[in-house]
Formats: structure tokens, C-alpha cells, sequence
């Protein structure tokens, strides 16, 4: 699997009766990607993938229940237990105006309005509010809210963030 061509979308945390039915921890924001024909790479504790079209996708409790085409039996599903549920990066939707997939964002050159590079954006935290942003340059790090006032311009083809720092950062 290429890190570039596929994303991770959720994790296979069991298994639900005994038609093959799997439990998955979802990791998108939306559900929309497990939906009932959608095409789906699991890959296993080998790092192999194969390919899966969704037959049925219900919400279950904090996750989902899906069943896909060639997993018939309970069996065969406890073979999947812990593996990663993954989709091209090309059958995403396109995101809203203004909005961004994280994928995109991790690596980003953050500058500030002086043209001073802060660091490379290196992970994302999600808070209840708003997420946060973790640039890190050496051994700094700093965190910044993600939001409209501190984040003043984004150019994912110029893989760079613009940022205006709150006061006292």
C-alpha cells in the first residue's frame, strides 16, 4: 500500500453475529464512506491489501456494523480483527470551500505575516471547539488554534499555512 494513494478510514474492532458481520471503529468524520457499495481496503497484520465492496452498513453503538462482499461467515470475519479499513484518496469527496482534509495539511511550511518561518505543521488535535494545529520547528513546539482569525491563508499547492499568533505566542 502507498501511503499517497490510500488513507485510513477506520479500524476492524470485532465481529458482530455469525454471518460475517465486522465491528469497525470509524475514523471518518463522516459515514457516508461506508456506505452500502463502496469499495474498501482492508489490510492485514502482513501489510497485504485486498479489496472489499460494502454489502450493508448500519451504525452500532460508538461505531458501525458493515458486511462485505466475500466475508460469509463469523469465521472469516475474526480473521480481520485489528486490521485498517482503507480508500483511495481519490474516491474522497471534494471538501467544502474553506475546508481541508488533515492528510493535506500535515506537512505544511507555517509562516507568519513577516514571512518568518514557525515550523512545519506536524499533527492536528482535535478539541471540542476547534482543533488545534502543532508546528514544530527543532525542538519547539507551538500550538495554534485552527481558526479563521490565527489561520489568515492556506496554499496546499505552495504547501504553506499563514498564520497571525494570538498574542503572547
Amino acid at each position: 500500500m502507498s501511503e499517497n494513494e490510500h488513507i485510513l478510514i477506520g479500524k476492524i474492532v470485532g465481529v458482530h453475529g455469525i454471518r460475517g458481520g465486522l465491528k469497525v471503529c470509524s475514523y471518518a468524520e463522516s459515514d457516508s464512506l461506508f456506505a452500502a457499495g463502496a469499495c474498501v481496503f482492508v489490510e492485514n497484520f502482513h501489510q497485504e491489501m485486498s479489496s472489499h465492496t460494502i454489502r450493508e452498513a448500519a451504525a452500532h453503538k460508538r461505531g458501525l456494523v458493515l458486511r462485505m462482499e466475500g466475508i460469509e461467515d463469523r469465521s472469516q470475519a475474526e480473521t480481520l480483527v485489528g486490521a485498517g479499513l482503507f480508500v483511495r484518496k481519490s474516491d474522497l469527496p471534494e471538501p467544502e470551500e474553506g475546508t481541508y482534509y488533515w492528510h493535506d495539511l500535515i506537512g505544511l511550511s507555517v509562516f507568519d505575516p513577516e514571512d518568518i518561518f514557525l515550523g512545519r505543521l506536524t499533527a492536528i488535535i482535535p478539541t471540542g471547539s476547534n482543533d488545534v494545529y502543532v508546528i514544530k520547528h527543532g525542538s519547539t513546539e507551538t500550538l495554534i488554534p485552527a481558526i479563521a482569525s490565527v489561520v489568515t491563508g492556506i496554499d496546499l499547492a505552495g504547501k504553506t499555512m499563514r498564520v497571525q499568533l494570538p498574542e503572547g505566542l
